[in-house]
């Protein structure tokens, strides 16, 4: 093969396998290098020069003086049977280094993606994993990225959450996520241009993967509904995630900075009447009327538990029936004390806190129920005002004389 031959098949191959002229070039003059370090009285510091035009090649080679540095001028020292000679050494290097550059080029075009959202058909599915072809690549979808009750058939194309992208020998490793909150983000990117565009933003996300998601969602216009421009005209938009997702609810909220009103909102569909902050606890107490408690906690607690994850705050919801049992319960006096155990007895009494004798059980329910039965004083005082103001009536009436 002449020189101008092997120029016109490096072309063929570089654009081929999608790798530059240059680097096979590079390849090709490590091959031969290599090729050359293995003849006889070979020298130990050469290298191969190939002119980029013609196809030409020489190996150039210096002497090393006794510390391995090179001195001397640059010497030709191409031998005359080079071509024949490593022909074949050439031919296993090139192909190495060309697979070599292939890995390299495959890793760089999703090095840094991590976040990234990527189309595959999925190839093969197992109990470990499944997998996806991107193309040139392959993609990693472990079972514990899966939603718990989705079915990937082979075939099928899906959209994947890119979080991490391995260096390793055989090529890049890339392991994507259909579980992850920002394939939420990434979908909604894609539908929603106001998301794209940076108009409407998504503040928050909890996410329950194959079961319900919820979004808070802000927008940086006044005249822009963020909540709207999620759902599009009669839900096309928000429907569109849905159907990629394989049926996931999605519930969108507008985000507030107001921590009360916040979590008012990521309680819908249920109806809040009061949300009380507590701070110092970073407790949410939530009151809601009480035909709307198992909407607001949801089937097995979930819309509770996503909107504690959505607002950052730990939400306790009652019902109003719940708030005034707790709040009457909290208004009585109680007698402070404590349950024990008599030693001679061995049943349970009841000590008080200021002193005195323990009573049993039996005495202390006797006692709550006839506490719970007599008036307290205000009823009293109410009572003895009534029968005097009705002894004095009656008192008038006998002294008034007949007509």
């Amino acid at each position: 093969m002449s020189n101008l031959d092997m120029m016109e098949a490096l072309s063929a191959l570089a654009a081929d396998k999608g790798i530059s002229v240059d680097t096979l070039f590079g390849a090709l003059a490590d091959a031969l290098e290599t090729a050359y370090k293995r003849m006889p009285e070979a020298h130990d510091y050469a290298w191969v020069v190939i002119d980029p035009e013609t196809g030409e090649f020489r190996v150039m080679a210096q002497e090393l003086d006794d510390d391995g540095e090179p001195v001397g001028p640059e010497m030709d020292v191409t031998p005359d049977n080079f071509g024949r000679i490593a022909a074949q050494t050439a031919k296993q290097v090139m192909g190495q280094r060309i697979r070599e550059a292939e890995r390299e080029m495959k890793y760089e075009e999703y090095a840094g993606r991590e976040g990234d959202i990527v189309t595959g058909i999925i190839q093969q599915t197992d109990a470990r994993f499944t997998l996806l072809d991107l193309g040139r690549v392959e993609a990693l979808l472990p079972q514990a990225e899966q939603a718990q009750y989705e079915r990937l058939e082979p075939g099928a194309r899906v959209k994947a959450y890119i979080v991490e992208v391995r260096k390793t020998a055989k090529g890049p490793q890339i392991v994507v996520s259909r579980t992850h909150p920002g394939l939420i983000k990434r979908l909604f990117e894609l539908e929603v241009p106001e998301i794209a565009d940076g108009v409407v933003e998504i503040r928050a996300c909890a996410r329950e993967p194959g079961a319900r998601t919820k979004i808070a969602v802000w927008s940086n216009d006044s005249n822009v509904d963020p909540v709207g421009a999620c759902v599009g005209a009669r839900g096309a938009r928000v429907r569109m995630v849905v159907t990629e997702l394989r049926g996931e609810k999605i519930d969108i909220v507008p985000f507030t900075d107001d921590p009360a009103d916040f979590v008012a909102k990521a309680l819908s569909p249920a109806k809040v009447r009061e949300v009380r902050i507590h701070e110092d606890t970073g407790t949410a107490e939530v009151i809601v009327p009480d035909f709307q408690l198992s909407l607001a906690i949801g089937k097995e607690g979930q819309n509770a538990r996503l909107s504690a994850r959505l607002t950052g705050w730990h939400v306790d919801i009652k019902s109003e029936s719940q708030l005034a049992e707790e709040e009457a319960y909290a208004n009585q006096d109680w007698a402070e004390g404590e349950w024990v155990v008599d030693e001679a007895t061995g049943e349970q009494v009841w000590r008080p806190a200021e002193g005195g004798e323990a009573i049993s059980a039996e005495q202390w329910s006797q006692a709550a129920e006839t506490e719970a039965t007599q008036p307290d004083d205000d009823e009293q005082e109410a009572t003895s005002e009534a029968v005097a103001e009705e002894a004095a009536t009656e008192v008038d009436e006998s002294e008034t004389p007949a007509d």
